[in-house]
């Protein structure tokens, strides 16, 4: 009785050739239309009137306290989030009690609402006729239209990135690392020191680049609580907005191009990390 043939079973191909390939091209095209298109544009755009116009838009004042301005905001609202992404992933992924559900709900919260939703919200909390803003007033405490402001929003929508990325991971891994590492009599800090943290190293790295990213990029939120002061509240994206609408385009697409460059290193240093990770897999794998 004539045998029949085998099946591959890793072969998951099994569209004729001029499909995949025509997926391939439309690929191409929305990849280069889409992405690569407008970021070469924005370095075109930027240097249209020589190198020495591209510094001299780099070096206003008002650009670097732009610069100045979203690295701090950043520098602080990176920090901050990886505190609570790790403490409330930890506690989903390690714990049961009341109310877990309900708390991952809310680190949802910021992808649902808008940014502009974001910053009204902070509007109605800490603005002169909010809820804390008279009492806020009386103590010579300004949230609004200055650095605390901005921080805040950039918290609020950049707060999900890092526990994110470490719930669905920290769920695969289980509990088991730990529960022999207490049992060892091992303390909670040793055993997340000596446990926890070097097995998630990798996805908190991830969630740290995602969130800085974000947080450097933010516009929506921040352009409600920051009042456009020109070398005071204004990021670099809001920097941009204003560049443009004075039809200062090369000074514009300046500044955009260094939001495009500290994206592409960005991109650069996941990328890496992603070598690294998988690298250190195949090692553990061999030995």
């Amino acid at each position: 009785m004539p045998r029949e043939p085998l099946i591959e079973k890793n072969a998951v191909i099994t569209e004729a050739p001029w499909v995949r390939r025509t997926l391939t091209a439309v690929a191409l095209l929305f990849l280069c239309g889409f992405l690569l298109l407008p970021l070469v544009a924005v370095f075109v755009e930027a240097l249209r009137n020589g190198v020495e116009t591209y510094f001299e838009a780099l070096k206003d004042p008002d650009a670097l306290a732009a610069i100045e301005l979203t690295l701090i905001a950043a520098a602080i609202a990176v920090p901050l989030n990886l505190v609570f992404g790790v403490s409330a992933a930890w506690a989903i992924t390690k714990f049961e009690f009341r109310g877990k559900s309900l708390l991952v709900s809310l680190i949802d919260l910021p992808f649902s609402v808008s940014p502009v939703v974001a910053g009204l919200i902070y509007v109605l909390i800490f603005g002169s006729h909010g809820w804390a803003g008279p009492w806020l007033s009386e103590h010579g405490i300004k949230v609004l239209f200055s650095t605390p402001g901005i921080v805040l929003a950039t918290v609020f929508v950049t707060f999900p990135f890092i526990a994110r990325e470490l719930i669905p991971l920290m769920t695969e891994q289980g509990t088991d690392d730990e529960q022999a590492a207490l049992s060892l009599g091992a303390t909670g800090w040793q055993t997340f020191w000596r446990v926890t943290l070097p097995n998630i190293k990798w996805g908190l790295l991830y969630g740290v680049l995602l969130c800085n990213a974000r947080a450097m990029g933010e516009f929506g939120a921040v352009s409600v609580v920051s009042g456009h002061i020109r070398g005071q509240t204004n990021t670099m994206p809001l920097h941009v907005e204003i560049l443009y609408n004075e039809y200062q385009f090369s000074a514009a697409f300046a500044v955009a191009s260094l939001l495009a460059m500290l994206a592409l290193l960005t991109l650069g240093i996941k990328s890496w990390l992603e070598w690294r990770h998988s690298d250190e897999l195949s090692a553990t794998r061999r030995h």
